[in-house]
């Protein structure tokens, strides 16, 4: 009895879900830069958010620290103008007690002049009205002191608590900060080893025997493994060592080694060679016709520069070195060969 062809339609959706399922499905295999810069941008819109919000609480305490400033202005002016105001206030008292006829206005029904009694009862209510007025600016001023201290010591007291928790904004910032530059640098360690088992994973070791046996410039391309610089590549054993000194370089000067050449076929020595006759060695000779050469850019190309010194310094680790003619004959500071001399 046939099958339906729904049921086997059926069977394959299933096949392929539990495919995409598994770890080592297409739905697990994401490109890990792609993951590495979602997470540096979580991690950039993650700061720029608490960023903004310290420098939010940072405008408000500056703007409560300038009105504190104001409040201890007029709090300081309240107290001058008080301070200035007890003195014609201390002296009207005191003349109040030594006027003549200090028995107030009640004197006119004494046994005295007439005349003498009124002045008195006028001078004394004169004295009386200023010192009422005085006693009236003197009594708002306190007020209006009391008041201005009392805001003064609530902003102070505010901003106190304002500036600890601004410094413990500060605080946990940075070490959100850190934390996660810490887990984007691990993670992007992690894709750099990984990059480098993939590359490893591509290159048969063998192969560099069998590339040894093919003429210069001939090559195929199953014998030659890449390097991390797109369309390059290099004899088996030359591009594993290639893979370490790239890695020592880039863990120096934070970027992969800037490569121009590397294996170059016989066609592109030839034309190489046509470009440049007399400089350019003859086709079927060069070293980058074996998988063996690199020319380099990035700052290398020019002696005495920071990466060229450490390059000197460093490439015999890896197995590479600058040979001595590329110093003088011709001068090629941007040539670098896998082996020794003597395989030259």
């Amino acid at each position: 009895m046939p099958i339906p062809r729904s049921a086997v339609l059926t069977a394959v959706f299933l096949v392929m879900a539990v495919v995409l399922a598994l770890p080592g499905g297409a739905a697990a295999r994401e490109d890990p830069v792609k993951e590495l810069r979602a997470a540096a941008s979580k991690a950039r819109s993650e700061l720029k958010k608490a960023t903004e919000k310290m420098e939010k609480r940072k405008k408000d305490l500056a703007s409560s620290q300038d009105r504190l400033r104001d409040t201890l202005k007029d709090l300081a002016k309240a107290e001058a103008d008080l301070h200035r105001i007890r003195e014609p206030l201390a002296r009207l008292a005191n003349m109040s007690y030594q006027q003549p006829g200090a028995a107030g206005s009640m004197s006119i029904f004494g046994g005295g002049d007439a005349g003498e009694a009124l002045r008195a009862t006028a001078d004394i209510t004169h004295i009386a009205n200023g010192q009422q007025t005085l006693v009236k600016q003197a009594d708002e001023l306190q007020r209006r002191r009391q008041r201005l201290a009392s805001t003064a010591q609530d902003l102070q007291s505010r901003n106190a608590v304002e500036q600890t928790k601004l410094q413990q904004e500060i605080d946990a910032l940075k070490k959100r900060s850190a934390e996660l530059t810490a887990q984007l640098s691990g993670k992007l360690k992690k894709l750099e080893a990984d990059r480098e088992r993939r590359l490893l994973a591509k290159c048969d070791r063998s192969g560099a025997a069998n590339a040894k046996n093919f003429p210069n410039g001939l090559i195929p391309d199953r014998y030659l493994c890449p390097l991390p610089q797109k369309g390059e590549q290099l004899r088996a054993d030359a591009a594993i060592a290639f893979y370490k000194l790239n890695a020592a370089y880039k863990r120096r000067f934070g970027r992969d080694m800037c490569v121009t050449d590397s294996y170059r076929s016989l066609p592109d020595q030839q034309r190489v060679y046509a470009q440049r006759p007399g400089f350019a060695a003859v086709p079927g000779t060069s070293n980058h016709g074996k998988g063996q050469a690199l020319d380099l850019c990035g700052g290398v190309e020019n002696a005495s520069t920071a990466q060229f010194n450490w390059l000197e310094a460093n490439s015999k680790k890896y197995g590479w070195f600058h040979p001595a003619w590329a110093y003088s004959n011709p001068y090629e500071p941007w040539h670098w060969e896998f082996g020794s001399e003597s395989e030259s």
